[in-house]
Parts: C-alpha cells; structure tokens; sequence
C-alpha cells in the first residue's frame, strides 16, 4: 500500500496539472471553458455568467480584496463586508486603547453613526480582466538579456495601464502567469473610506490562539464586520461624514439551511502566492537554508514581543498584530519544513526534471531547453548560503522597527529643508505614524537579540559589514552597542527626531550610530554581486523556459498558474479529514460544535478561556434559528478547497452562490501546499456562517445587523 501511495504521489507531484476537480486556481474569464461542465456535475447551479460577468452584475462583484492582503465580501445591500477576524486584526487594535479594549472585550456598532473609520483601510473591487500576452510578448525577442525584457514589458505595461485606466477612475494592474510565459491585465475600483462595524472579542475571534493556529479540529469564530461608504453618487471617496454606504453592485444571500458531507461548495477570492511550478533545488534551499533560519528568527522577535507584552496591555495592543502576523508564519514555515520533507518532494521532483530533460534533449528542443535544468541548478547551488543570511536578515526586518526605521526616514530628512510649510507638516505627521505605539524598551531588546542571531548564525555569508564591526569592537555584546547607540541617535525616539528637525544643523547626522546600521543592513540586504547579476538573469531565462517547456510537452493538460493575488475560483466539497490520533466532539470529522469549544474552556488562559455568557448560552441549547438539524451549533468545517494564504476571508458558496460559510485557515498535514497538492490532505478550514450569525444575534445582542442580510432557510 505504501508503494501505491507514493507512486500516486510521485505522479501527482509530476507536474502541477487539474489531477481532481478540487485542485486549482482559476481564473473566473475561462470558467466557462475549462471548469463549469465538471463544477456543475458537482452540483453548481449557476452560469459561467452568473459567476463572472462583465457587462451584468454577478458573484465577482460581491468580492471584495480586503486591506491588501485578504479577501472580504459583501453581504447586504448596504456594503456590509464579512472578512476573517484576523484579517481585521490590526484595524481592531489600532482602534483598541487600554482604556476601551475592543480587541479583546469585542465591539458592536448600535447603528451606522457609531461605526469606526478604520484608518488606512481599502477594499478592491475587481472590474474586469483581458489577455494581453500577444501583445507583450510581441516586444520582447530571444536575444534580449532578462534586464532588456523586463524593461520593454514594463513599458508595455504602462501603456496598457494607462489606455484602460479610465481617466485615473481605476487601478489598472498587468501580471505575469506561468512565469513570464502569459500576460493579463486586472482593472480595479478602490474604496477607502471603510469603517468597523462589529467583532466579535478576541476569545471568539481567535480561539485557541497559537496552539491551534493551522490544526483540525477547530473551533474558532474568525470573522469581523466592516461597512463600505462611497459619495453621495456611490463613488469612491475619502473618510467624509457626508458619505452613504456604498450600494453595491451585488451582494452575497446567506443560507443557513445547514451542509452535509459531498455537497458542492467554491471559494472566489485573492490567493497571495504558491509555487506550483518552483524547481526541484528550490525546494530543497527553502527546506534547508531559507526556513529554518526564518523560524528561529521569527521564534527570537516572539519571545521578545510577548516578554513585553506580558507587561503592559498598552503594549500588547500595540504590537498584537505584529505578533500575530509573525507567529503564523513562524508556524507555517516549520510546516512547510516538515510537509515538504515528508512527502520527499525534492526527490520527486527531481525525478521529473530528469524526464524533462529527456525531452528537452531531443534535437527539435535541444537549442531552446537543453540547459534549462543545468541553469537552474547551478543559482541555487550558488544563493543556498545567501539564501539562509537573507531570511536572518529579513526576519530582522519584520521583528525590529529600528533595523529599519532610519533608512526609510533618511530621505525625507535629507530634503527636509527644501520642504514648504505644508510638506513639512506631512512629513512630521508620517514620522508620528512610523513611532506610533512603539516600545523602546521592546525596540532595544529586539535589536539587540536579532544582531546576535544574525551575526552568528548568517556568518557563512558574508554579514553587514558595520554589523562585522560592531561584534569586533563590542566582543559580540551587541545589548551593549544597542544602549549606547539608543543614547546617541537622533532616531531613538520621536522626540529625539522631531529636536533635531527644529534645529538641523545642530548634528552630524552622517555619524549617527542607529542611521548607520540601518543603512548598512537593508544595502547589504539589497547589494548584488556582479556575478550574482549574471546568475539570477540565467535562472530567470532558464525558469521562464522550463516551464514553457512543461507545457509544451503536455499541451493538452489544463493548467493554471500560480496564485499572485489576482482574483481566483477553487471548488469541491465539504470533506472530512482522516481522524488520525485526534479528538474531535462532533459525530464526524468535518465539523465541529460548540459542544467542543466549551470542553476546551479553561480558565485564565488566554489562548481557550470562554466568555461566560457564551458558555451561558451552550448550557441553555440557546442557538435560536442556527442549530444545525442534529440539534447542535457547527462552529467550523472542512471543504478540500485549494487555498493559500490571501484567501482568508474568502466566501465558501453553495451551488447556488449562497454564503454558507468564511475560510480561515488550512490543515498542517497539508502545509506544503503552496508548492504541492495534496488531495488526501488538503482540507481548507472554515467558519460556519449559522456561527457567525449566532455570535452577532444571540452572544452580542446585534440581531440589526443580521436583519440587513438576505437570510435564505432553505
């Protein structure tokens, strides 16, 4: 059996071709070509039309991309918008102060007027998409250097950009598929004056924290409500009280007629990024260099936050999202270490570069392909120790505001002088934004702890040369250096910066210590070797080939391209997970009840501590109308959807394009998704709507938001 498994596996890691219809990313222009026959014998009940339309209204229109990195959608005629509690995180914490702690108390707006302007927030509606592969390709030509490609697309590109962007009134985007080998352009309309309307408190929002971060079972209410407001002709416009909420061009109905196991359901929605298509050698550098450095840095900036964060709650909110953020990916790098490892995902494929290369020496390929292979191994043989000093330095970066902070104030700085009045004032207020909420206790402690990871685990690769000469002279005590750099530089704090910009001249601002190591580190961080110039152009040449070549070789295979937070549809069915060593409270094992949520309660803990009056509302079997017909509360559930990151928040629709309920996460049996498909484990786990409606009707006593949905019984 064993043998089978990984014969399947092998063939199915082969190449990333539609093995089963609940693998893939797809673009909505081609569904009715490549997909709706098979999602419609699946169970799907609309169009191709009906999901994307150009001319009519239709699904796409009620999906939204939510603050640049999720997915929301719209779920009145009033621009409600329904995304991920952790999508909203930072929004929520940002308007969160000791004194009136919605993050972790919960927040419920009585009406619109007492909705919150959630600062620097934008959704992204999309508009329409068209190919324009022909005509980029047109002006490139085999003897072009990658440098000289890439600049006759991007001028192209601006062409294109500019012909469809409707006077300014859209956002016009053109993006690479299959790695230079397909060309589309994606016209947007964006929204910025978006506002919170409900969330649920942080011990719904983010049940089980950490712990259960990417596992099954779950029980977590991750979902938070926002508005849209446009002008007073539905327009976008700036935060203005005299903006109405937007009327949208279409809104998704909410069923809460319950699901069973086998019923067709579809994600539409922004995935970030996959690499389906990603060598066999690149693989193998992320597996061991890049990861495990970007785990143990990301684990240093963790037990720092927290340390500090334990101390104060001004702190744990200013950096809650931050921590968050950092944590995931701390969790989902280790998986993908793990993931990749087990399923020997470098020997399979290198196993399929071998046969590529079969093909590609036959004399009709030789010329175009031949050296593909050897190109692209010889890069990664050559960036692995970089590879592992770039991920300790960009973990620095993600982990320390001050690794960075001076350099990006310096030029502004710099032309501070020149400045008017006005510009002046900007440019003030953009520093207040940059120091905002930030500890310094915190910030020195995080310098220092990140300096001494990156100096002596980085030091195969030649490390920052100011960072080489601070560990020379302080004998590797950079907590030192840290204190004493803090106590010098005009960049320490606001107020040390905002004395220097009332008298400029007083300060030789070229020696300042904490400007210095910035600089140092994100030019090191950035620097390019000749020799690496010229490795990187072969590769790129080299990638773009192999995967033409892939193609070629199977042309009638249905492909699609890497996710790259462009508007996407995945479908299949709500499907359970192998129960394997692990408890789950419901009956079967893809789903889970409230029954669950409580037994997990435990008091004082921050991660499983239960509101009273939700563990109130589970003894009294008060679920009203959001009981599923077994009599119990589904809290969350399995699709085998194919997802990634961006696609929280995404909507899981029935055949009928109803909401039945909000992706939030994925399994850590299937972790190494983003390079591979597994279709025994892939599972995407997600909020059953009736929970979402439960928590805002009966736990939060909000039934006026729940009565501006579209409510569908059956």
């Amino acid at each position: 059996m064993k043998k089978i498994v990984l014969l399947f596996t092998a063939l199915l890691l082969a190449l990333p071709v539609k093995v089963k219809a609940d693998e893939g990313m797809w673009f909505l222009m081609f569904i009715e070509r490549l997909n709706q026959r098979d999602m419609q014998k699946m169970g799907l009940q609309l169009t191709a039309e009906e999901i994307y339309s150009i001319n009519n209204h239709s699904l796409k229109d009620a999906i939204v991309q939510f603050d640049g990195g999720c997915t929301a959608e719209i779920i009145s005629d009033q621009g409600l918008v329904l995304t991920n509690h952790h999508c909203g995180y930072d929004k929520i914490a940002a308007l969160s102060t000791p004194e009136d702690d919605i993050l972790t108390n919960g927040f419920w707006a009585k009406d619109k007027s007492s909705e919150r302007p959630a600062n620097g927030l934008s959704v992204r509606f999309f508009v329409r998409m068209d190919d324009v592969t022909k005509r980029i390709l047109s002006v490139v030509n085999d003897k072009m250097t990658e440098a000289e490609r890439e600049k006759a697309i991007n001028q192209e590109i601006s062409k294109i950009q500019k012909e469809n962007d409707g006077d300014g009134k859209y956002t016009v985007s053109v993006k690479s598929f299959f790695q230079g080998n397909e060309y589309y352009y994606f016209v947007y309309e964006d929204f910025n004056d978006v506002r919170l309307v409900g969330t649920p408190p942080n011990s719904i929002g983010k049940y089980g924290g950490d712990t259960d971060n990417w596992e099954w079972p779950r029980h977590t209410g991750d979902f938070s409500l926002f508005r849209v407001y446009a002008d007073r002709n539905g327009k976008p416009a700036e935060f203005s009280t005299d903006n109405l909420p937007l009327k949208p061009k279409h809104f998704l109905p909410v069923s809460i007629a319950g699901i069973k196991e086998g019923d067709f359901s579809m994600i539409l929605g922004y995935p970030g990024r996959t690499n389906r298509w990603m060598p066999a050698q690149g693989v193998e550098q992320n597996i061991k260099y890049a990861y495990p450095a970007w785990v143990e840095g990301s684990k240093v900036g963790m037990d720092v936050m927290k340390k500090h964060m334990n101390e104060s709650d001004a702190v744990r909110l200013n950096y809650a999202s931050k921590y968050a953020g950092v944590a995931n990916y701390w969790k989902n790098r280790q998986g993908m270490i793990d993931a990749l490892t087990q399923h020997k995902t470098v020997e399979v494929k290198t196993a399929n570069e071998k046969e590529f290369q079969k093909w590609a020496n036959k004399k009709k390929n030789k010329a175009k392909y031949g050296n593909v292979i050897t190109d692209i191994n010889a890069y990664y043989a050559a960036t692995n120790l970089k590879a592992r000093h770039d991920n300790y330095l960009m973990t620095m970066l993600r982990t320390s505001n001050m690794a960075a902070i001076p350099y990006r104030l310096m030029g502004g700085i710099n032309a501070y002088d020149s400045f008017d009045a006005a510009k002046k004032e900007d440019f003030k207020a953009y520093i207040a934004e940059v120091y905002s909420g930030q500890n310094e206790a915190l910030e020195k402690e995080m310098l220092a702890k990140q300096l001494e990871l990156y100096a002596t685990k980085a030091n195969e690769y030649a490390i920052a040369p100011y960072v080489a000469q601070i560990q020379k002279e302080y004998h590797g005590d950079f907590a030192k250096y840290v204190n004493e750099a803090f106590s010098k530089s005009i960049f320490a704090n606001q107020a040390t910066l905002d004395a220097f910009l009332a008298n400029p001249s007083s300060v030789n601002i070229a020696n300042d210590p904490l400007l210095k190591l910035s600089s140092s580190i994100m030019e090191h961080y950035r620097a390019k070797s000749d020799d690496l110039v010229v490795l990187e152009d072969k590769y790129q040449k080299a990638y773009r080939l192999f995967v033409d070549g892939l193609r070629q070789s199977n042309p009638n295979k249905k492909y699609y391209p890497d996710a790259n937070s462009t508007l996407r549809l995945t479908y299949g069915t709500v499907r359970d997970l192998p129960r394997g060593n692990k408890v789950n409270d419901a009956d079967e094992n893809w789903y889970t009840t409230l029954k669950g949520t409580i037994a997990k309660h435990k008091a004082g803990d921050e991660e499983f501590e239960n509101p009273q009056r939700l563990i109130d509302l589970y003894n009294a079997k008060d679920y009203g109308p959001y009981a599923d017909k077994d009599g119990t509360l589904h809290v969350n559930f399995l699709t085998d959807h194919d997802i990634t990151g961006g696609n929280s928040g995404s909507p899981v629709l029935n055949g009928k394009g109803e909401l039945i309920g909000l992706a939030f996460d994925g399994n850590i049996e299937a972790m190494a998704g983003d390079v591979i498909f597994d279709p025994e484990l892939q599972r995407t786990i997600n909020v059953d709507i009736r929970y979402v409606l439960f928590v805002i009707d009966k736990f939060a006593d909000a039934k006026h938001i729940v009565d501006e949905m579209v409510i569908v019984t059956e």
